[in-house]
Order: structure tokens, then sequence, then C-alpha cells
């Protein structure tokens, strides 16, 4: 009798058609590991929610604020630190969604731009971007290398991209460019990617389920969509997979759809959500993570002749080590470890932990979530993520925000309340994590229902501040109030902006090393992770005593340049083949 090996039986599990699955998001049901012993150190970074009084004031509509009718109401959207209008401050666009039966005349995308002096101004209208309907993801990247920063966005039942015009307008060109879609799509993950390296991006686009208002029940109207007994929303389980996209850029404004030939259809889909494209395997070239809900994550390896191979079990990635499927929602890609590798953090349902991916450099990764402390924290369902030194000390932190998906649930389910807090893991070295619950101030304490959140320094004092969208409130934007000097030593880092000349101009795909104190630590520019949101696409880097960093880079089409002992505190623009063109000290 033959033997069927395990990775063999989690092919055949994983290749389970949808409609055998159960209704709603897959949790394993643990409970959370013992906390081991604080360390008491000092945590300096504290956050405050400054939207308020910076301007952020719409909220972002998402289904009613005691129910949600559908799934495309629940599953809600991300957001985007960027600079539109090329000032070196950073600007801010917070996505919406919408509501059944009586949507808001006035949500909508918002832009803000950055005043400056910690405020923003809403600029949606006058940049050409009102416009209302169910959106989910944001990337952002200069698909045309005209130096202006373009806009694609995913939605329900269309996705639309934005041409930036250098006046602070943006145009739809979705039509013009050959991205519309020929019938109703649920677009969800979307990142830029220069896949074949001929120096313009092409565009990856995934698909959560298929959904149609006519065959999906209403909430309440059947009893096999509940959660612990009670009637919510449909999905995903019991709805058909989406199916993604990867479009060629033809370089005069158009695009392609090579899905079929470069193998992207091969596979089942699964119930695609943030997509992550970056180099893996350290062989030079983008390869593409989508984390999938309730359904194997996939990794589409990068064959470099214009064809992707689907390995994300072989490569240890699709599943966690128990074998088991996820929720799979939001996607951070770092170097925690500071071995120069990349590695993931994975976000996922309640009564589960998220999963920590530790990278060989090879490409094959093993989960290490219980040994790096994080199961520790089970009570959430997660969501947008970051790994990101957010003290400064030299050590990238987590960092996750969380809200229940079922409004509905709380008055009967009182444990699983709809608003919860952020979460936050500092890092203490040696790939160890702890817990922070208070210690980082009110702006991660607080509870709220949220989804997308994005990482940069909107007030450019050299920290790393955090915007993040809530269900039917007003976006968050946590203010990181750093001081620069402490007792234990000063907290130095540097930013590194990249721009391309052969490769594309925004320099997605290139990857940055930073030597310093004796650490290595690797960055690659990204156009999405998080949940469906984009990051500020300077690349931040703390140094903690070290007032200087030597500096590698590994452009998109493979040239490396070298920079040694950089002085720290000060962003550093960098072209490719003429070197460090500005040095900015905030």
């Amino acid at each position: 009798m033959a033997l069927v090996t395990r990775r063999a039986l989690l092919s055949l599990l994983a290749l389970a058609p949808a409609r055998l699955l159960p209704q709603g998001m897959v949790s394993r049901g643990v409970r959370a590991a013992p906390a081991g012993k604080p360390s008491w150190l000092p945590f300096l970074a504290q956050f405050t929610d400054v939207a308020r009084q910076a301007g952020l004031t719409a909220p972002v509509i998402a289904g009613h604020d005691t129910r949600c009718d559908y799934i495309i109401e629940t599953m809600s959207c991300g957001c985007a630190f960027f600079d539109y209008d090329n000032d070196g401050w950073l600007d801010i666009l917070v996505l919406s969604g919408s509501r059944f039966g009586d949507p808001p005349p006035d949500s909508s995308n918002r832009l803000y731009r950055n005043n400056r002096d910690g405020t923003f101004s809403d600029v949606t209208s006058h940049a050409g971007l009102f416009r209302t309907g169910y959106f989910y993801g944001v990337t952002v990247g200069d698909y045309n290398n005209d130096g202006h920063e373009d806009l694609f966005l995913t939605g329900w039942p269309q996705n639309v991209l934005y041409r930036n015009n250098g006046d602070a307008t943006f145009s739809d060109v979705t039509q013009a460019a050959g991205l519309e879609n020929a019938k109703p799509r649920w677009g969800t993950g979307c990142s830029w990617v220069d896949y074949d390296r001929d120096g313009r991006l092409d565009l990856f686009v995934s698909n959560y389920v298929d959904f149609d208002y006519q065959r999906v029940p209403r909430s309440g109207e059947s009893n096999s969509c509940n959660y612990k007994g009670v009637l919510v929303n449909c999905g995903p389980g019991g709805l058909g997979h989406g199916y993604h996209s990867l479009y060629h850029n033809n370089g005069d404004g158009t695009f392609s759809d090579v899905s079929e030939k470069a193998g992207i259809h091969k596979v089942d889909p699964g119930y695609g959500l943030t997509i992550a494209c970056a180099d893996f395997d350290n062989d030079g070239w983008p390869d593409i993570y989508v984390a999938c809900d309730s359904t194997p994550s996939l990794l589409f390896h990068n064959n470099h002749d214009g064809t992707f191979t689907e390995q994300g079990l072989d490569d240890g990635i699709a599943l966690n080590e128990d074998g088991m499927e996820q929720a799979g929602m939001g996607i951070a890609v770092g170097d925690f470890k500071l071995d120069g590798n990349l590695h993931i953090l994975k976000t996922h349902f309640c009564e589960d932990t998220p999963v920590l991916y530790e990278n060989d450099g090879k490409g094959n990764f093993r989960d290490v979530t219980l040994r790096a402390g994080l199961a520790v924290e089970t009570r959430f369902i997660s969501w947008g993520a970051g790994i990101a030194d957010l003290d400064n000390d030299g050590n990238p932190d987590l960092f996750w925000v969380t809200g229940s998906i079922y409004p509905e649930a709380e008055k009967q389910l009182p444990s699983l309340p709809y608003k919860t807090p952020r979460v936050l893991f500092r890092n203490l070295g040696n790939g160890h994590f702890e817990e922070l619950l208070h210690e980082a101030g009110p702006g991660v304490s607080e509870p709220h229902s949220s989804r997308g959140c994005a990482f940069g320094d909107f007030d450019n004092d050299g920290d790393v501040d955090i915007l993040i969208v809530n269900q039917n409130e007003p976006p968050s934007l946590l203010r990181n109030d750093l001081p620069q000097n402490d007792l234990t030593g000063d907290r130095h880092w540097i930013k590194v902006k990249l721009t391309g000349a052969a490769s594309n101009r925004s320099a997605i795909g290139a990857r940055v090393i930073l030597r310093y104190s004796g650490k290595l630590q690797a960055q690659e520019v990204m156009a999405q992770s998080s949940y469906l949101s984009a990051n500020d696409r300077r690349l931040h880097f703390g140094l903690g005593a070290a007032a200087r960093a030597d500096i590698e880079v590994r452009w998109p089409r493979g040239k490396v340049e070298r920079f040694s002992s950089v002085p720290a505190d000060r962003l550093i623009s960098i072209t490719e083949g003429a070197g460090i063109t500005k040095v900015q000290k905030f």
C-alpha cells in the first residue's frame, strides 16, 4: 500500500473546494500561551492619536454601526502614506466603503495634503479623487516613470487607476489603460512590481470572493451564517473564490493581462487579501506573496523568464507549523532578526495566534511564533501590521491593529467586543519579543474596530508614526513622541529615499542593507503590505547608539552601490547611478 507523506496530505487538504469549507473565517480555537517574566526595560516611544486636531475627520463607512448586511461591508479597507505633490512631506490617502440600502452621499476616499505644521487639508475634490462605492486596497507607484506617484485602488465591482498629473490632480485612466474588469469582481490586494526587471512597473491584483447580491443571503436571512449562535453576514466560507491577475506594463500607458502566460491561473486562488512583493529568496528577482483568508496562502516564485511557480506549501509559508489554514488578513515584511533576510508576520482571526515566519535567506520559512513569544496573544481579530523600529533602538518591533467583524455579536457575546486595542510587541533581540499592553501610550491602548494601517514619518521628526483605518469612525493618526535622547544613549536613525534611473522611478523592489554597530538590517521598497495599505516609501532604520552606518543598495535591475560611514539622523536621497544626491537633516 502506498504511503501518503505529510506534505502530500497537506497538499490535498489545501485543494479542498470552497463549498466544503465552513461558513466564516478559519480559527484554530487555541488558548494563549502563558506570558513570560516582564523585562522591565523602558519603552520610550509614546503614541498619541492626533487625527482630530490634524484635520482627519471624515469617517470610513463600513456598513451600519450595529450591523453589517454583507461581507463586502465588514472587510473594509486600507490607507497610504505618500508624497503626491513631491514637497518632501507625507500626504495621506484613506479609502472608504459604503453600506447596503442607504449609502451616505458624501462617503468617499479622502486625500489629505500635509500642511507641514502637523495638520492636513482635505483636497479630495480638487484632486479629482472624490468617488463613492466599495474600495479596499491601494498601491502607490510611478507606473509611467514621470516623477509623480500614481494610485491604483481595488474595489467592488471595479478597480480604478489614477494617473498623477503632476499639478496636484489625478485622472481616472482605468479604461484607457486596459484595466477595467469585463464583469464585476471584488479586488482586494494590489501591488506594483517590476516582475520582469524591464524598468517599468507591472501590476498584481488579488481577488477575494465571487460576490453577488442576488446569490448571497443578507445577514439574518440564513441560519447557516452564524457566529457562535449569532446570525451574521455570510462568507467567505461557502462562497466562490476570486482569481488573481498579473498585468504587464506595455510602456505606452497601457497594460496587458498576462495571468495565464505567467502561470498565475494554474493554482487554486483561495480567498486572496493583502499582497507583498519582495525578493524572498535573495536571487535578485521579486516574488509575490498573497495572504489568503481561510485557505492556504500563496507564494509565487519568480522564474526569471516572465513566469511564476506557486510554492507556498513547499517553502513553508502557506500554513502554520501545525499544517493548519489560518485567516490570513495582514502581512508585514522586515528583518526582525538582523540577518539580512526578509521575514514575514501574518495576522489572523481571534482564538488563534499570529504567525511569524523566519526566512533562511533561500526562501525557506519556518514558523517561529511560539519561540518568538507571540503566542501569548490570541484575543483579537487582527488586520494591518508592520515590522518597524518604533523606538529607534536598532531592533525592529511588531505592531498590528485589531477589530471584530461582527458588530451584531457584542450584545449577545460580551467576550467578543467590536472595538479592541492595538497590539505592540517590542523586540528584545535574538528573535524574542515582549507584548506591551499600556507602556506605549493611549494611542495603542484605545479600542477601535480597525482594518488597514500604514507606517511613515508624517511630521519629519525622525521616528515612525502610524495611520489607521477605523470602521465607521475617522481614521487614527498615531504620532510617535520619541525623545531624541535618553539615559541609555541616543536613539539615532537614518532614512533612505531611492530614485531609480534604469530601474523604475519609484525604485520598488530595491533592497537596502544597513550595517551599524556590528548589526546588519535589510529592507526592501514595497508597494503594498500591512492590510491593503502602502507605507512611506522612504525606508526608516533605527540605529540605537550608532552615529554612522554603511549603506548598500541593490537596485531592481541588479546594480549594486555602496556608501560608507554615512552620518545618522538624516534623510539620505540616493539616485541610481548618481550616488547620494541630497542629505536632509530634520
